[in-house]
């Protein structure tokens, strides 16, 4: 049963082969449990995800389904508040997992891949807004971010994201006690950077607190849209 109050019915699982890479790809972050049983369709989805240069998948894993048996190891408080202030931005009034976030502004219940794959290439194929580059030097990242048609008065996050590429579970109580689930792109670290006027071109710089891969996303202040995103080099 889907962790909320919404029902939804399951769809296929298979996505859309990889496209080209793209110089702005399109932010899927995937809100998910270990205690949701009905969780490892999206989170079979994010694996698919992971592996394409057109879209960075990102995996948060959420903390308010621990109180029913099993605590998930990769949750953080920080993960749900997030997913809360997306609510809030779609005049939302609960939460639920598995959900998809797309480009911080549309969302899709559960695993329905034919509505995700819709969303990724309407965010592919829309004029870019802003344009990003980060590069990295151990584990100082500089990053680079120039307008190309951003709304005037507007302030925006320079944020940069650490992941595990691939994380292991064995669940031994819960809805999916019994189960050993690898999960692919396990948000571990997030920081901002700085803020964004979005006026002309400005550079920033992060130190990182791991050698994990590391992503930028420059989105509107609030928790509003992500105007452009880049994986580090």
């Amino acid at each position: 049963m889907l962790r909320s109050a919404i029902a939804t019915t399951a769809l296929s699982l298979v996505l859309a082969a990889p496209l080209a890479a793209e110089s702005d790809p399109v932010v899927v972050e995937l809100f998910t449990s270990q205690g949701c049983s009905s969780c490892p369709p999206a989170d079979r989805m994010m694996h698919d995800l992971a592996k394409r240069d057109d879209v960075i998948g990102l995996a948060l894993h959420v903390d308010y389904w621990d109180y029913i048996g099993w605590e998930d190891e990769y949750a953080d408080p920080n993960h749900t508040q997030r997913q809360r202030a997306y609510a809030r931005q779609g005049g939302r009034s609960m939460i639920y997992t598995p959900q998809m976030v797309i480009n911080g502004q549309h969302d899709v219940v559960g695993a329905q891949s034919r509505e995700l794959e819709r969303l990724i290439d309407a965010h592919l194929t829309a004029a870019p807004e802003a344009e990003v580059v980060a590069t990295r030097s151990g584990n100082d990242v500089t990053v680079d971010v120039t307008p190309v048609e951003l709304p005037e008065g507007e302030t925006f996050d320079v944020r940069v994201v650490q992941y595990s590429p691939m994380r292991h579970a064995s669940i031994r109580r819960g809805e999916l006690a019994g189960h050993e689930l690898d999960y692919a792109n396990v948000v571990e670290s997030w920081q901002v950077a700085g803020q964004w006027d979005g006026v002309a071109p400005q550079q920033f710089s992060a130190e990182l607190t791991s050698d994990l891969p590391a992503v930028v996303l420059v989105q509107r202040a609030g928790h509003g849209p992500i105007v452009a995103a880049t994986k580090v080099k």
